[in-house]
């Protein structure tokens, strides 16, 4: 609970469950990755997938790239932006880990 209260309170932006899955599922899964695939995986449609997409786009976590080979296909690439939020993120959980730690465990009910 702390982790999350620490992310709301750091003012980046409040990503729903579903950019989020779709940021993990990009950032933490061999690619390529694409529009057809990320949903499939995700288990939801691909309008879902793109307008996720395209917050998380706007905000520089991911973006599209068209394919060299065949111009008809876009693949869906990592930024320094998103692996930069995600460390963040990381960082955020592993302090509230260590701090939960110290606690004693009445304290943590």
């Amino acid at each position: 609970m702390n982790t999350l209260v620490g992310y709301v309170r750091s003012g980046k932006p409040d990503l729903t469950n579903r950019q989020m899955a779709l940021l993990l599922a990009v950032y933490l899964t061999p690619g390529p990755h694409t529009v057809r695939g990320l949903a499939h995986t995700l288990g939801v449609s691909k309008p879902v997938v793109t307008r996720a997409l395209n917050t998380l786009g706007t905000l520089g976590y991911l973006r599209r790239e068209r394919d060299e080979a065949d111009r008809r296909n876009v693949f869906v690439a990592r930024t320094a932006v998103g692996n930069d939020f995600l460390e963040g993120f990381d960082s955020l959980i592993h302090d509230q880990d260590r701090s939960d730690r110290r606690q004693p465990a009445a304290a943590l009910c």
